[in-house]
């Protein structure tokens, strides 16, 4: 370190100064002293670096009122919450970045109803006894699906990790190659499977598989036939696998298991929308299959679960596995998945009231004239600093789910004109309520299909205060 920036370092204010000019100033009353100090601290240590990378930080020293402004910015900045509400303009329904499937009203009344208060989470208020959290959702479960019994466990990983190890833990699994999937968050099937003491099995080739394949890879040591249903990937062209109903038969003439991982979990069908046909939880029960797994906030539209159903016999074994409570999910989960699940005792009152299906179910000329209202007052407020134009997108089902499945739909564009679109893009994530688009040809596009009617104002003011910038900085932004 030379004697110039020693120098500089040497002007850095103490923290106890720092506090006493925040403290004076009053702009920052409601962040907790001790909270202040660690905040200054951070802000300090920052700018220490700041000056032995490149000194240019000195001038900021020399000017306490800027100085403060840029700290009270850093503190207001570190103490605002991690998790925030953000407006997904990108046009994904289930997006895994920005939490997935939205809540319908119902589960976020009943989220306040049982956060707010203690529930008969494990009493049987008819008998006054010890009862099972998994009551609340398992008849539901099973009068919706056609299972003899079902559990709920805290996400779809766990529930095929729980059932491998119960079911086939230190036995063979045999597994279509093509079915060795890998999704989000480097979650593997074979992974999986090694976690839960099961030994893989292959058969096939990644893109045909047929029943004698696995006719010829059984042993006495098998323990489980397992399919997993590709959700998030396509194997076109020559292809063939087997089907539900042959590997059953399979496994009752042979006396083993056969399992489903559905993955993205769907009890209605979509394809009235313009998508490919999925097969839904009721399908693979029908035919046949002992245990089905799928996800609770994909397709299904509620919160982050893993649920199991099928024949008692195996999802009693599964239940009584200790690795079970390891993996059981709280009150919160339960009442919001209740919820859901009772909407779906109507299907016409699931497609209006469950935000995913509602979402998938919006007609595209809905949402261009949703487009054009929002482009004009864009164009009314931001005239100067924009070109707004409108245009026909496609929107994703996203979550895993439905790969290369696309929702005709309607977007607004920005092309500012005075920043960079990657600045803005920027600028839109750091907003008070971020807003996040998608870039396409140099403009950021905000897709109606995902942005609701009541966000319509805070895209608004999040846009203006990220548009209107002054002079020096719109000269900045484009060097």
């Amino acid at each position: 370190m030379d004697r110039q920036h020693h120098s500089i370092l040497r002007e850095i204010p103490s923290v106890n100064d720092c506090i006493d000019w925040l403290v004076a100033a009053g702009s920052l009353d409601d962040i907790p002293l001790q909270r202040l100090k660690f905040c200054v601290r951070r802000y300090l240590a920052t700018l220490r670096e700041s000056i032995l990378a490149d000194g240019e930080a000195g001038t900021l020293l020399a000017d306490r009122q800027r100085l403060l402004g840029e700290m009270t910015d850093f503190v207001r900045q570190y103490h605002r919450p991690r998790m925030r509400r953000v407006i997904n303009g990108t046009g994904v329904i289930v997006h895994t970045n920005l939490g997935r499937s939205l809540l319908p009203a119902a589960a976020m009344d009943m989220l306040e109803s049982v956060g707010r208060s203690y529930a008969n989470l494990e009493l049987d208020l008819e008998t006054g006894k010890r009862g099972s959290r998994y009551h609340h959702v398992e008849g539901l479960l099973c009068e919706l699906t056609g299972a003899e019994a079902a559990l709920v466990v805290n996400n779809n990983a766990a529930a095929v990790l729980l059932a491998l190890e119960t079911l086939a833990s230190a036995r063979e699994v045999i597994v279509s190659r093509g079915q060795l999937v890998e999704i989000g968050g480097s979650f593997r099937i074979p992974d999986i499977m090694r976690r839960s003491g099961a030994r893989l099995v292959e058969v096939g080739t990644t893109n045909r598989t047929h029943l004698r394949d696995y006719q010829q890879a059984l042993t006495g040591d098998t323990g489980l036939l397992l399919r997993v249903h590709c959700s998030n990937y396509r194997i076109i062209g020559f292809t063939s696998e087997v089907s539900n109903a042959a590997l059953v038969r399979l496994g009752k003439d042979h006396g083993i298991p056969v399992m489903e991982d559905l993955g993205s979990g769907c009890l209605i069908d979509l394809s009235r929308f313009g998508l490919t046909k999925e097969p839904t939880v009721q399908d693979a029960v029908a035919s046949g299959m002992d245990v089905v797994t799928f996800s609770g906030d994909k397709l299904l539209g509620g919160p982050q679960a893993g649920i199991l159903v099928g024949r008692k016999h195996y999802i009693d074994r599964i239940k009584s596995n200790p690795l079970n409570r390891a993996l059981r999910i709280d009150k919160l989960t339960l009442a919001a998945l209740e919820s859901v699940l009772r909407l779906y005792l109507d299907e016409s009152q699931a497609l209006r009231q469950i935000p995913t299906l509602a979402l998938i179910a919006l007609p595209a000329e809905v949402l261009a004239e949703r487009a054009r209202d929002l482009c004009e007052r864009c164009r009314a407020l931001l005239v100067d600093h924009a070109v707004f134009t409108v245009q026909p997108t496609w929107s994703q089902v996203g979550g895993g789910a439905m790969p290369e499945q696309n929702l005709a739909s309607w977007a607004v564009a920005v092309a500012p004109v005075a920043m960079k679109i990657s600045l803005l893009e920027n600028r839109l994530r750091q907003a008070a309520i971020p807003v996040i688009g998608r870039v396409e040809s140099d403009r950021l596009l905000f897709d109606l299909r995902t942005i609701a009617a009541d966000e319509i104002e805070a895209l608004l003011a999040s846009l203006q205060t990220t548009l209107v910038i002054d002079k020096e900085s719109a000269s900045e932004d484009r060097g």
